[in-house]
């Protein structure tokens, strides 16, 4: 059998089937995507993903599956263009949508996609948070509108439904849902109690920052935005034909109501009708809009707030980068200058909203925690900020009303860096084993637990310890070791002052039983240095007592044990109108 090269194209649907180019007649956008290169078994299943295709409601399983290889071990796209074909073709299309086997390729390549643009941004492999090495994909696993990620089945399930006319509605056809679910799975294995009860920041942060990631992925498919855009003629030069655009497409207004912004648009249509539209569009939020949610307790649409905010930072520095480039008669753009400024911003956007994660607490987080990490993250990598990235995400959030932490940070935003990095006790912990062992990092912990805010009467347990490599626009690599820790202290009522630092709430018991949570994380130089730690402290007494409040308010103070299968169904189904 030939070793097969580093990476291998498959043929998906770009955005959605719902996405026809160049009006509601032209073809839907189905293109090829790279991923790496593996021997694939049926499913198609490799080392991280598995897809299993069954179908729960009818109890049936598709069997007849494709094969990845021909007999000579060569690695082929089963759903390639065959002779005679183009991707516009509507029999190709149609042969591919009606093929469940097809379905199957989809949210492979897609997930996988979508996991290397993660590990690319954080310079390291990204784990499942299940503990296990493949995460399972069911593309057809029941008969509803529907769409899930689930950490205790390991699993990311997909529904379908009949839309109004009859026909079919498959979710893992849906690049934007596709990517979005493989997102909560990245999420949930980068930081775990993520989904824990806390204050309503944090459920809503899972939503939006999937959403965040489903949208931008899409700009790097360069020619489905460029059709997607549409060409308003073209000029000579020399032999190439070279296209153009108008500009009165690209100003922010045009931006905003393009279908690349909107996410699941045939769900939407399918569910309420054409007058819905995409099922989300959260760069069409007005600030007004978005300060109203942001103080809301609608957790499920708070999540939109951030997607305004990134999506309208993406919207500006695009407009501002086309403007720099040259016109022609007419004024028009050259196209693939405008789709290649898209492509390179969305990118660099993308690494700043994933590289944030190793940068945020690993419990209760809030959206400001969130800004502060993202500035903190860019300015790592790309110190001076020339096209003004920063300046323009720090806007942006304001104007939806999130604003910096109140303490922890410096003038641009950024987290503070631990003021007395060599004040702390290194020599009793073994530098290349604390990078690498959590019960050595836990000793260092230990160690230095009054410098660091520690509480010592809490359950103290080290999550992980990662090593990142990165590279900047400079060329130049950023070692980092990014440890986290988590705090739990189970107290009764009436001890809530004395151990957490303020009153307990209104309507709190003595004998009420409480889960305050704590933690950090600590990331370290390439010198083994304490460079940053951020956290939310159990003796934090007045985020305790905003969150005691808030759970109490809605039931959920005492805390959830274990995995629970149905948080993120019941969270989509809502969204979903289900």
């Amino acid at each position: 059998m030939k070793e097969p090269p580093p990476l291998r194209k498959l043929t998906i649907v770009a955005k959605d089937p719902g996405l026809h180019l160049g009006g509601p007649e032209g073809p839907m956008a189905i293109t090829q995507v790279a991923v790496p290169a593996e021997i694939l078994a049926k499913g198609p299943t490799g080392y991280r993903i598995k897809v299993v295709d069954y179908n729960a409601t009818e109890r049936r399983a598709y069997l007849d599956q494709q094969d990845y290889q021909d007999p000579q071990g060569e690695l082929v796209d089963p759903f390639a263009c065959r002779e005679g074909e183009t991707l516009d073709d509507a029999s190709y299309q149609d042969r591919l949508i009606r093929d469940p086997n097809f379905h199957a390729q989809n949210v492979y390549a897609i997930a996988m996609r979508t996991l290397g643009i993660f590990e690319r941004a954080l310079g390291r492999r990204v784990s499942w948070s299940s503990g296990g090495h493949q995460l399972h994909i069911a593309p057809h696993a029941f008969a509803q509108a529907n769409a899930f990620y689930s950490k205790e089945d390991r699993a990311l399930l997909f529904g379908y439904f009949f839309g109004a006319k009859g026909k079919p509605v498959y979710t893992c056809l849906s690049h934007d849902i596709i990517a979005h679910e493989t997102t909560h799975a990245l999420i949930d294995g980068l930081r775990s109690r993520y989904t824990e009860p806390s204050r309503p920041d944090q459920a809503a942060f899972h939503e939006g920052f999937a959403d965040i990631i489903a949208l931008l992925s899409i700009f790097s498919l360069k020619p489905v935005v460029a059709a997607a855009i549409g060409k308003d003629g073209s000029v000579l030069e020399g032999e190439q034909a070279i296209g153009l655009v108008a500009a009165s497409k690209l100003d922010p207004d045009s931006i905003r109501s393009s279908i690349l912004l909107g996410l699941a648009q045939e769900v939407g249509v399918a569910l309420e009708g054409a007058e819905r539209g995409a099922l989300r569009q959260s760069v069409k939020m007005s600030p007004q809009e978005g300060q109203a949610l942001r103080v809301s307790d609608d957790e499920h649409r708070r999540g939109e707030v951030i997607v305004a905010a990134m999506m309208n930072t993406f919207v500006e520095l695009w407009s501002k980068r086309v403007a720099t480039l040259g016109r022609f008669d007419g004024d028009r753009y050259n196209l693939g200058s405008v789709v290649e400024e898209g492509a390179k911003l969305a990118q660099h956007l993308l690494n700043i909203a994933i590289r944030a994660l190793d940068y945020c607490p690993p419990c209760d987080i809030d959206f400001s925690q969130y800004l502060a990490s993202m500035l903190t993250a860019d300015r790592e990598m790309v110190p001076e900020d020339e096209f003004h990235y920063r300046d323009t995400i720090r806007n942006q959030f304001a104007a939806f009303g999130v604003g910096l932490p109140d303490t922890g940070c410096d003038s641009e935003g950024c987290w503070t860096r631990y003021a007395n990095p060599g004040g702390l006790v290194y020599a009793r912990s073994n530098y290349a084993a604390m990078t690498r062992n959590r019960d050595e990092f836990f000793r260092f912990l230990w160690e230095n637990r009054e410098a660091l805010g520690i509480s010592q009467r809490a359950y103290t347990e080290v999550l992980s310890i990662d090593s990142a490599s990165r590279v900047g626009p400079d060329g130049l690599m950023l070692h980092e070791t990014i440890c986290q820790y988590v705090q739990r202290v189970d107290i009764f009522g009436a001890e809530f002052k004395s151990v957490l630092g303020a009153e307990r709430p209104a309507g709190m018991r003595t004998t009420d039983r409480v889960t305050a949570y704590g933690g950090g994380v600590v990331i370290l130089d390439q010198y083994g240095q304490v460079k940053y730690h951020i956290a939310n402290r159990v003796e934090d007494g007045k985020r305790q007592r905003e969150r005691a409040e808030y759970l109490m308010e809605n039931g959920q103070l005492a805390a959830r044990e274990g995995p629970d299968r149905l948080h993120f169904s019941l969270l989509h189904r809502e969204q979903m109108g289900g």
